[in-house]
């Protein structure tokens, strides 16, 4: 196994629209578990493909206080969501020291594989909910902070870009 590197917000590369993974092989499985090494290592509770410069429909997470329950999502997608929505404080490993208030579906239901490319389907609300919905929008090319304001993106924007200069 191995820890990855984490792309890092305004990187383009994390607005690319990942692929389907057609064969739930060995080169899968390897990511994944390279994927959940590098979560818990960063530390996080999701990351996607996207994320570690894979354009492939792989997630995975783990919300468990413990840190033990790691779910394998492949090729996950949403078939229905709640009306009720939901205000969480999100940040992501992309976005290293942001956090913020976003708005989403309070429940969902994803549809994927897992890690044997098994079909499965799964109700998720609360935190659950949360980082499925985050981490398939990184899928599709999208971060967090484009829920927020122009002013709050480009401010984000500028301190990420000067805390890369200082770290260079």
């Amino acid at each position: 196994m191995a820890v990855l590197d984490i792309l890092r917000y305004p990187d383009p590369r994390l607005h690319r629209v990942a692929k389907p993974v057609r064969e739930v092989d060995e080169r899968i499985r390897r990511l994944v578990r390279d994927m959940a090494e590098t979560m818990y290592a960063a530390p996080g509770i999701g990351l996607a493909a996207t994320q570690v410069d894979v354009h492939e429909r792989v997630i995975v997470l783990d919300v468990s206080d413990a840190r033990d329950e790691l779910r394998v999502f492949i090729n996950p997608e949403i078939v229905r969501t709640s009306d009720e929505t939901k205000v969480f404080e999100e940040g992501c490993l992309s976005v290293p020291g942001i956090y913020d208030e976003v708005e989403r579906p309070d429940r969902v239901v994803v549809r994927a594989l897992d890690e044997n490319g098994k079909p499965f389907e799964l109700e998720a609300d609360g935190l659950l909910a949360v980082c499925v919905q985050h981490e398939i929008d990184h899928l599709d090319g999208r971060v967090f902070v484009q829920y927020l304001s122009r002013l709050k993106q480009s401010r984000i924007r500028s301190r990420l870009l000067k805390a890369e200069r200082v770290d260079a």
